[in-house]
């Protein structure tokens, strides 16, 4: 029992002894010179890579944000003239349609009272002008009297007035004169699309009533599309023709697309912002009317030496990073050295001491997991 006693104590104290040397530290630290030692086997277990400075460039810019629209020539609010109920409407929401193609049909006694004011005052207008041809020429010879000259007159012009008016009307409901006047009346009116696109609203389902008021449906063009951007009052004597834009869809992804500035308002909103319109460089990318985008007008660009903003340990009131002093067989020593930081953007930030930094490589990735030094 004794001599198993002793074995158990043997064996713990080498399992101890065990754990100390598997817990310590692969880093060394040297306080008093500002450097690290660390072995090849963390730098690769850590995914720890060197880079060296680069040329960036770094924008100053403009937010804004505003939406995804197209130009008011490429959407259309179909209505009708008059009041009716729909006979047909065979189109969904993202119907693709070109102009002139068959979108709705509408019935209404309205249509049929207006073909038959213009079929009878068309059987009558050839009587009325032979008419006041006779009486003009009578008139001339003195044969009748002015007042049934100026009487024959009157009633042709005003009923060749009415069948201008009548005429208008049915072209206007895509209704053809000339078959009305050969007596062929028709109960139903046909739309059409005014012009190609794809349909965005529909309002109305067959058996609806639609009055002259009604948008029945929407379609909207997206071949050209552009940005309509909100800028604000301070900022657009900043803003000029010409100038890039670089946006994205938040809602969507975070992939930036660019676009540059077409006009600049000249109104103020209620809001003291004024509207700005851009067109994308590359509009084979297909947005959707509406979309909501973030956008940054660059007003300015310049390069300058940067580093990569991962390779970057900040304290409270100092920047640093950690440069290639030599490399060993199985460890590197780095250095840390202060940097003087100018301007940023997403990925970079400007060094403004590079000159000392020259050709050194540099930690650039895995920097975090040395952040106590």
């Amino acid at each position: 029992m004794k001599n198993l006693y002793l074995f158990l104590v043997a064996m713990l104290f080498l399992a101890c002894g065990n754990t100390e040397k598997t817990t310590e530290t692969i880093t060394e630290i040297d306080q008093n010179s500002n450097q690290i030692k660390i072995t090849k086997q963390q730098f690769e277990s850590q995914q720890m890579q060197f880079g060296q400075l680069t040329a960036q460039p770094f924008n100053s810019v403009v937010k804004a944000n505003g939406f995804i629209d197209v130009p008011p020539e490429n959407r259309a609010s179909i209505s009708t003239f008059i009041g009716g109920y729909v006979k047909e409407i065979p189109l969904l929401i993202g119907d693709k349609v070109k102009k002139g193609q068959f979108i709705a049909s509408l019935t209404s006694t309205e249509i049929v009272e207006i073909q038959q004011q213009f079929s009878e005052i068309s059987a009558q207008l050839a009587y009325l002008k032979n008419e006041y041809k006779r009486q003009k020429t009578l008139f001339d010879e003195k044969i009748t009297s002015e007042k049934k000259y100026l009487k024959a007159e009157s009633t042709y012009k005003s009923s060749l007035a009415l069948y201008n008016g009548l005429h208008q009307k049915l072209t206007m409901l895509n209704i053809n004169p000339q078959k009305v006047a050969e007596g062929k009346i028709t109960s139903t009116i046909n739309l059409y699309a005014p012009i190609s696109g794809y349909v965005t609203e529909v309002n109305v389902s067959n058996g609806s009533f639609v009055s002259s008021a009604s948008e029945l449906l929407e379609i909207i063009n997206t071949d050209h599309i552009h940005l309509e951007l909100n800028v604000f009052e301070k900022d657009i004597l900043h803003i000029k023709k010409d100038q890039d834009i670089i946006f994205k869809v938040p809602e969507s992804s975070n992939k930036n697309y660019e676009a540059e500035i077409h006009l600049v308002g000249t109104s103020i909103n209620n809001d003291r912002t004024i509207k700005v319109h851009g067109h994308l460089k590359d509009e084979r990318v297909r947005f959707i009317t509406g979309m909501f985008v973030e956008a940054d007008i660059i007003i300015s660009s310049k390069k300058a030496i940067s580093i990569a903003k991962s390779a970057v340990l900040k304290s409270d009131t100092n920047a640093f990073i950690l440069t290639l002093i030599k490399e060993e067989s199985d460890h590197f020593v780095l250095e840390k050295t202060l940097l003087k930081l100018g301007v940023e953007n997403e990925k970079h930030i400007e060094v403004l001491n590079f000159e000392t930094l020259e050709n050194k490589k540099i930690l650039t990735s895995g920097v975090f997991m040395l952040s106590d030094f």
